[in-house]
């Protein structure tokens, strides 16, 4: 590559349970590395060059989002940043909280990525999203400038997500089902109160019913309730069987110091006097809010407003989510774009020869974990914690990686990813000695066991747009 600098537009696309947002940003791609030395692309500057409204998500039902609406918004804000759909190359689009649940989510994601450009589509699960949203919001930044303990709450309509991160490295996430549009009425009658704070009220001896008249004194007692369940959460305090935690228990050991707030509510707790959120949305967002600031328990941690509120998990999913692979990889034609692949680890650190001798076992148990059924999920091998390694190695290596990838029960292509530099000398060989074999080889990427890649198309560099997803850390 020219050691000029190659810019691509990402888009990040939020759908929301309350709101629905769009950035478009650009990413700016150089070769950091010295003329002597291995090309090493990366990302080097981010600029968002449009930011849409922030717009309530559409509906068509109770259980069903309007795709139309959601088409023609985006459609729209294209128009307004002036940009094609084809010239967008990466990012993500992100259904979050109880918007996820609704019955034409997964259709409306393969649907938008049919319109929105050649970009890489992640569905946050509730994990993901926080780490976006803790990215997004500055709050893992702010861990690297500090180096304290910093969680960052992102708060919507239907979840509190919970990433807590110390310098810049994620200890943990938590998701809580905390959020604005969790009680609804409609002039002035409760129309709608979710089944987890329903059994957290009957837990509670709160007594709110569908049907009854809106009364800020009881509703105030439920938003109390939501306000404790993020402290307990906060001091790891919270109980496993508690019916507001959505999934599992707080997974982090060190004490947090600096709490952060983001999301939709976060607007009425730093803005209360402008902020009108039972008008508007016929919820208990802004009460919440009031009852979050008013906690006597928050008074144990540094609390901070974050760079970025409302929007903190658009502009994670815009600006964040994209990594650069090494320039130096090899891919057959016609095998990316690649969406949702697992990643199943291989460590290398009881010796290059004892590793080679297990790569078949290992595979198998790569099969077993991701394609149990013998349905041909296809999976990426990570391989790390290599030594050095000669021609005749590479040679080895190439081998028993072919071979073990035979046990699958498709002919499926060959997914293998490095830390390392290693991607285009194992490639060519593979390439030469088993020309039948359809190969993905890429490098200069870390990932963890458990992992989803989404891997995009040969960009002008030599490199590829990579979105790494973390979807759990249970």
């Amino acid at each position: 590559m020219a050691r000029g600098t190659e810019t691509i537009l990402s888009a990040g696309i939020d759908i929301g349970t309350s709101t629905t947002k769009i950035v478009i940003s650009k990413l700016s791609l150089r070769n950091t590395a010295g003329l002597t030395h291995m090309p090493r692309i990366e990302i080097t500057e981010k600029e968002v060059i449009h930011k849409s409204p922030v717009i309530r998500t559409p509906f068509r039902t109770e259980k069903e989002i309007d795709m139309k609406k959601v088409e023609e918004f985006v459609r729209t804000q294209y128009q307004k940043a002036d940009i094609n759909a084809e010239e967008i190359k990466t990012g993500a689009v992100i259904i979050t909280g109880e918007s996820s649940t609704k019955s034409n989510a997964q259709e409306l994601i393969g649907q938008i990525s049919e319109y929105a450009g050649d970009f890489l589509v992640a569905t946050a699960g509730p994990d993901l999203e926080s780490i976006i949203a803790a990215k997004g919001s500055g709050a893992v930044e702010l861990s690297q400038s500090t180096s304290k303990t910093v969680a960052n709450i992102d708060i919507g309509g239907g979840t509190a997500n919970v990433a807590v991160y110390q310098y810049g490295k994620l200890l943990g996430t938590c998701t809580l089902h905390v959020g604005g549009k969790l009680i609804e009425w409609n002039k002035g009658k409760i129309e709608y109160i979710s089944p987890f704070i329903k059994e957290a009220n009957k837990q509670s001896g709160i007594n709110l019913q569908e049907g009854d008249y809106v009364s800020d004194e009881i509703l105030k007692e439920v938003t109390n309730l939501m306000a404790q369940t993020i402290v307990d959460m906060c001091e790891l305090k919270i109980e496993e069987n508690h019916p507001l935690l959505l999934g599992e228990l707080p997974n982090w050991e060190k004490s947090i110091d600096i709490v952060t707030f983001s999301g939709g509510v976060s607007e009425c707790m730093y803005y209360p006097d402008s902020c009108n959120q039972e008008q508007l949305y016929n919820d208990v967002g802004g009460l919440l809010a009031k009852s979050i600031i008013n906690h006597d328990g928050l008074s144990a941690f540094e609390v901070k407003r974050p760079k970025e509120t409302v929007r903190a998990t658009v502009l994670g999913a815009g600006t964040q989510t994209t990594e650069i692979s090494g320039s130096t990889i090899l891919v057959d034609n016609g095998v990316l774009p690649l969406h949702n692949i697992p990643v199943y680890n291989i460590s290398f650190e009881d010796g290059f020869p004892e590793t080679l001798s297990r790569l078949p076992e290992d595979m198998k148990r790569g099969i077993d974990l991701y394609d149990p059924h013998q349905e041909g999920v296809n999976f990426a091998l990570y391989l790390y914690d290599l030594p050095v390694l000669g021609f005749k190695d590479i040679q080895r290596l190439a081998k028993s990686l072919v071979e073990a990838n035979q046990q699958k029960v498709t002919t499926q292509p060959l997914l293998v990813v490095f830390e390392r530099d290693l991607a285009k000398s194992l490639g060519q060989t593979i390439q030469v000695q088993y020309p039948d074999v359809q190969l993905v080889c890429i490098d200069q990427i870390k990932v963890e066991h458990g992992d989803y890649l989404d891997i995009g198309n040969i960009l002008t560099s030599g490199v590829a747009p990579v979105v790494l997803k973390t979807l759990t850390f249970q």
